[in-house]
């Protein structure tokens, strides 16, 4: 396990005005209960889900194990009716499976191209928008996309880092949200935005020694708790019990410096990307000098790094 561990801060009755002059200015997460999410805590059953989706065919992700790493690809891509995903999922061991009777289902639901459309849940579920209310603390125009979640019981997502702002809404079943400060980013082993340390309970720390010092915050939700993570916060979820969720990004950015291409919400923003090419560039030109001039110069090129760009104003 990490080093030290925090409980995320749980409020409840947290109104529009306390959470965006108060603690969204904070960029650290939350659990909100007590909000006004409709009828879906109580009308999302496995039966209800599977009525109202019906034959719709959704694309899923299936593993034969319940750590699901997205950098080693453990898992198929799989298309799925969506009321016979639901019955799937919710069961521990399956009748009718593609692995094995055991095997774990994920659904992060798509726009209709996912190429060119982002996922929002009132469009590609049209019959179930009656039922949810997304809170609403962010300007309309900051919205950027909900995406419907629906996880195996067991079922452990990769830690990786968004950069939008987010709310996760449980609408059912319970979750385990271990979370990582965008500052800890040195100690995570990062492959582009998701990190090499698949478990984050008992880590490898012979061949993970720095994820020891990542600060952990950690939290459960139930149904219709809310959890806001901030854009660029790692996290680690683990669903305890089959569940649906929802998750809703909005631009925390202006437009203008979000990838237009990105319909996921997981690409750097555009100077980020920009500022990475020329550090490639950098690194490729220090290759020219002998070692022991390339070590010197790149030591130099982060200390001067830290001095321009570090922030002081973050713990």
């Amino acid at each position: 396990m990490a080093g030290q561990c925090f409980p995320v801060p749980r409020l409840e009755g947290v109104s529009q005005e306390q959470f965006m002059e108060h603690l969204y200015p904070q960029r650290k997460p939350l659990v909100l209960e007590g909000i006004d999410l409709g009828t879906c805590t109580s009308k999302w059953t496995v039966d209800y889900l599977s009525q109202i989706g019906g034959r719709k065919e959704v694309k899923i992700h299936v593993a034969a194990v319940a750590q699901m790493d997205f950098i080693s690809k453990n898992f198929v891509y799989r298309t799925l009716p969506f009321g016979k995903l639901v019955q799937r999922a919710s069961e521990e061991k399956h009748k009718e499976f593609f692995i094995s009777e055991d095997e774990k289902y994920y659904l992060r639901s798509l726009g209709e191209d996912p190429r060119k459309d982002v996922a929002d849940i009132r469009k590609q579920f049209p019959l179930l928008e009656g039922d949810i209310k997304f809170p609403k603390f962010f300007k309309e125009e900051q919205f950027f996309s909900s995406v419907f979640r629906i996880s195996s019981p067991g079922l452990q997502l990769w830690t990786h880092y968004d950069v939008m702002d987010n709310f996760l809404i449980q609408v059912t079943g319970k979750k385990r949200v271990v979370l990582f400060s965008p500052r800890d980013a040195q100690y995570l082993y990062l492959s582009g935005t998701k990190s090499e340390v698949l478990n984050v309970d008992n880590p490898d720390l012979a061949k993970y020694p720095l994820f020891s010092k990542a600060r952990r915050y950690e939290c459960s939700l139930k149904a219709g708790d809310v959890l806001f993570i901030p854009a660029l916060w790692f996290h680690n979820v683990v669903s305890e019990e089959f569940g649906v969720g929802v998750n809703v990004f909005w631009k925390h950015l202006p437009s203008e410096c979000y990838d237009k291409t990105d319909t996921y919400g997981n690409k750097d923003p555009t100077a980020a990307s920009r500022a990475a090419q020329i550090l490639d560039r950098a690194l490729k030109t220090l290759a020219e000098l002998p070692e022991e001039y390339r070590d010197f110069y790149a030591r130099r090129m982060v200390l001067h790094i830290e001095d321009k760009a570090y922030s002081k104003n973050f713990e």
